[in-house]
């Protein structure tokens, strides 16, 4: 099976602006930010979307908040941010790589979509 977009950013076989790395997960920033700060935490392991979690994943799942967070800090989100997992084609999931979207920088609206 061919990889998905971002192991292939993972693997840096794509360019990106990386925040953050470790073995379980990438941070990068959006190539088309939706805010002044838009960037994604990315589990390496393959998995399609929220869909797709499995028991054990929990703890995986678990870092990417962690991370969200330590890199929402690094990135001067003091006021704010926002969490986001797209799952599935209607709310508009471009990449089939689970991956949570942190957005700030601006006044958030309400409701969003």
């Amino acid at each position: 099976m061919a990889k998905t977009l971002f192991e292939r950013i993972a693997d840096k076989e794509i360019p990106a602006v990386l925040l953050h790395e470790d073995e379980q997960c990438i941070a990068f920033a959006d190539i088309d930010p939706q805010a002044p700060v838009h960037f994604l935490v990315v589990p390496r392991k393959p998995i399609p979307s929220l869909d797709h979690l499995e028991a054990g994943d929990e703890e995986l799942v678990g870092h990417l908040f962690t991370v969200a967070k330590q890199v929402a800090k690094a990135q001067g989100l003091r006021k704010g941010y926002r969490a986001v997992f797209n799952c599935g084609e209607d709310a508009f999931q471009t990449v089939p790589h689970l991956h949570l979207h942190i957005l700030g920088g601006r006044k958030m609206g309400w409701p969003p979509g």
